[in-house]
């Protein structure tokens, strides 16, 4: 599967559009990973603890939409966007969108 932020596929062709696909991850942070990260805020640096959440996230949204776009039919995601949400304190949300298309050389 394909999955591209541009809005085409250069030297390929877009035969078929299947409509927009969504992929959703809503991620809980625990109580020990806000401690150490409000000490690496505190102190400076980067949290790798989110930065490991936030990964997890995208990498869940991106395989949801996938999945959702080989069951469409498509052989590829275009226009993909990745949007990340606070819901309320410790959930955390990440939804990838994109079309799913079908190409062809």
């Amino acid at each position: 599967m394909l999955v591209t932020t541009t809005n085409s596929l250069e030297g390929k062709k877009i035969e078929t559009y299947h409509g927009i696909v969504v992929g959703e991850a809503i991620m809980g942070a625990n109580i020990v990973r806000d401690i150490f990260a409000s000490v690496t805020d505190v102190i400076g640096g980067r949290s790798s603890a989110y930065e490991n959440k936030l990964a997890e996230g995208r990498e869940i949204a991106l395989r949801e939409m996938e999945d959702r776009a080989k069951r469409l039919g498509a052989n590829a995601v275009i226009g993909v966007d990745l949007d990340f949400e606070t819901l309320r304190e410790g959930m955390m949300m990440c939804i990838a969108t994109g079309t799913a298309v079908t190409y062809r050389d």
